[in-house]
């Protein structure tokens, strides 16, 4: 209906002088025209606490409605009701209504044309002064803006984070260093003075690196992925890798350490509410097989009666029975098994089932 307003609003038409409002012609001096009558429409709408979707118009008509509005004193009945009817009639008529501008059309068509055509239609738009590169900018994610800022001059971060919905602003500031943060900060006090058009030209550019940037290939970046293929990787496979990294980049070694998520690291980061949410989707042999071999060792037996203990006390003591009665466990089963629990893992955090529990918190 929002989009219906709008499309109405723009497109009501000048009613020819002499035309017959309600049964009765109207003199030619008393016939509104075509901005006349968005303001009528308008006023009344306010004034009976409807929602109009205004700032969806371009700013020149709206400039231009709020200039007609400001201009028009009395209406008589007979005018407005002729005016309803007529707007009335042009809702009825919209069939499909279109948002307008090309990122809505990009939005609409998000998944369906390459992202090579994208771009090249962004950069198209954008060389048009009808363009305003800020309402694509703030509406992107704070890490696709965070490595613009990061290589930009203090003055052209300050603008960025000036335009920028201020929790996102805020974030990005939280993300850059100590030393680069507080200068950003200190430069955006003294962005009140640029005027808009430099403002404008800084988005535009902006705009363009981002739709110049290639395209990934991968979803995640380097740290998550090794670290997503060591989670389900053998022990003695993981320790290898990491020894060998540590050993060619230990910088790169560390954040994927950070990244690595294994059984022995359930107790630190997996609440113990959530226990029970990973039991019902473990099935029991394989939980048995997994504790087995985890309480040979020393540094997983303590993950075994984190999950006896937060688990129902009838399932932990059935689990406890067939671990008794199951005897050696090859070393291979039980690390296939404590890769599935991982996993599971991994899929109720990407469900949204759980949230896992941070280094830092």
């Amino acid at each position: 209906m929002a989009d219906d307003y709008s499309q109405a609003l723009a497109r009501i038409t000048p009613v020819q002088r002499g035309v017959s409002y309600g049964g009765n012609t109207l003199p030619s001096a008393h016939v509104p025209n075509s901005k006349e009558k968005a303001a009528i429409i308008v006023r009344l709408l306010l004034a009976e606490g409807a929602s109009v979707p205004i700032s969806s118009l371009p700013d020149h008509m709206q400039a231009a409605l709020t200039e007609q509005i400001g201009q028009m004193r009395l209406i008589d009945r007979t005018t407005l009701a002729a005016v309803v009817e007529e707007f009335l009639s042009e809702l009825e008529e919209v069939g499909l209504a279109f948002s307008g501008g090309i990122d809505a059309a990009l939005a609409i068509m998000d998944g369906h044309i390459s992202q090579t055509a994208a771009n090249r239609l962004r950069r198209l738009a954008g060389a048009s002064a009808k363009m305003d590169p800020w309402d694509r900018l703030t509406s992107l994610p704070a890490e696709r803006l965070l490595p613009v800022v990061e290589a930009e001059s203090i003055e052209v971060a300050a603008v960025m984070l000036s335009k920028l919905p201020v929790p996102k602003a805020a974030e990005i500031l939280g993300k850059l260093p100590g030393e680069r943060a507080r200068r950003v900060a200190y430069a955006v006090s003294r962005t009140g003075a640029v005027d808009p058009e430099t403002v404008r030209r800084i988005g535009l550019s902006l705009s363009a690196q981002l739709d110049s940037q290639p395209a990934r290939a991968f979803d995640a970046g380097p740290v998550e992925r090794v670290g997503a293929i060591l989670n389900v990787s053998t022990a003695a496979t993981r320790d290898d890798v990491l020894q060998g990294l540590e050993a060619e980049d230990a910088d790169f070694a560390e954040q994927v350490r950070k990244a690595i998520f294994t059984f022995n690291h359930i107790p630190a980061r997996i609440a113990a509410r959530d226990i029970p949410k990973i039991v019902r989707l473990v099935d029991q042999p394989t939980l048995v097989t997994a504790f087995t071999t985890a309480l040979t060792k020393p540094s997983t037996a303590p993950v075994v009666e984190f999950f006896l203990a937060n688990m129902s006390q009838r399932l932990a003591q059935g689990v406890r029975e067939e671990m008794a009665a199951r005897g050696k466990v090859k070393e291979k089963d039980g690390e296939d098994s404590m890769s599935a629990i991982v996993t599971t893992v991994r899929q109720l955090e990407g469900a949204g089932e759980l949230v896992m529990i941070r280094e830092e918190d």
